[in-house]
């Protein structure tokens, strides 16, 4: 699953680390990777990212098995994260004078004996945290995922890039990945208290109805503060609205996904500039 939206400040990274965290404690085995340079990721997981930690840069650019950079968290029994250091920066550059350059992750990841194997070791849910571009990083996240998760925030700023990044997908589908599908789209930084954001989740609701979960994440100071601690808010403040909203939404993914739910993506917001 790719969490992807190429607007900043949305929550990838958030509801990345906590969905994972939320999936783990339910038992699930789940693989973080951090594609983003800033390796917020890795720090709100706890794990060591300075430069020359073993990470996806070195899987992506130099080819080194993914099973060589995987570690485990220390916050949650069965969440596994490929961190990301501050030389993943320069390899949108790297990458473009490489053959078939946007499917490094895509093979990375397959030679990853849990990502596809059958035993009891066999990673559940493999999470792709990307970087707020639609470039190479993302491509090759794009490329290599079967889902994609877009974060959106409830306000209408968030809204007018997701034209654009919906046009991204299905150049995507079309030339490189026919498998990938939006199947879940998450309403974040959501106060009920103003029309804006109740406004802003009923178009996209009306819109996107299978693909939009019923869940959506309150605006929260625990969720903020807990990656300054090295974690997730579900192991911060377990009790807290926002982790209890997390552990709601990853159990509505984690359902849909049981079922075998296919839902494919539908035609861009009318009036989204894109």
């Amino acid at each position: 699953m790719v969490v992807a939206n190429q607007k900043g400040g949305v929550g990838k990274t958030t509801s990345t680390v906590n969905l994972a965290a939320a999936l783990a404690q339910g038992g699930l085995r789940v693989l973080v990777v951090d594609l983003d340079p800033q390796g917020n990721a890795s720090t709100a997981l706890g794990i060591d990212h300075h430069r020359g930690t073993p990470s996806i840069y070195d899987a992506v650019v130099d080819g080194v098995p993914l099973v060589d950079v995987v570690t485990p968290s220390p916050q949650v029994d069965g969440l596994f994260v490929v961190p990301a250091t501050i030389d993943l920066a320069g390899a949108e550059i790297e990458l473009v004078s490489m053959v078939a350059r946007e499917g490094r992750l895509r093979r990375a990841l397959r030679a990853h004996p849990w990502v596809f194997g059958s035993d009891e070791d066999r990673f559940d849910y493999v999470v792709v945290d990307c970087p707020p571009s639609l470039g190479l990083l993302t491509l090759n996240a794009l490329v290599a995922g079967d889902e994609m998760l877009i974060p959106i925030q409830a306000e209408y700023y968030a809204l007018e890039g997701l034209g654009q990044l919906l046009d991204t997908v299905e150049m995507v589908k079309a030339h490189l990945n026919p498998d990938l599908m939006v199947s879940t789209i998450l309403l974040t930084m959501y106060d009920a208290r103003t029309r804006l954001a109740a406004g802003v989740a009923d178009e996209v609701r009306t819109h996107f109805p299978a693909q939009v979960l019923r869940t959506s994440i309150p605006r929260s100071v625990r969720i903020s503060e807990a990656p300054s601690y090295g974690q997730t808010v579900m192991t911060y403040d377990p009790g807290s609205p926002g982790a209890l909203s997390y552990l709601e939404a990853a159990r509505e993914i984690a359902l849909s996904a049981a079922h075998g739910a296919d839902t494919p993506v539908q035609a861009p917001v009318a009036g989204v500039r894109a």
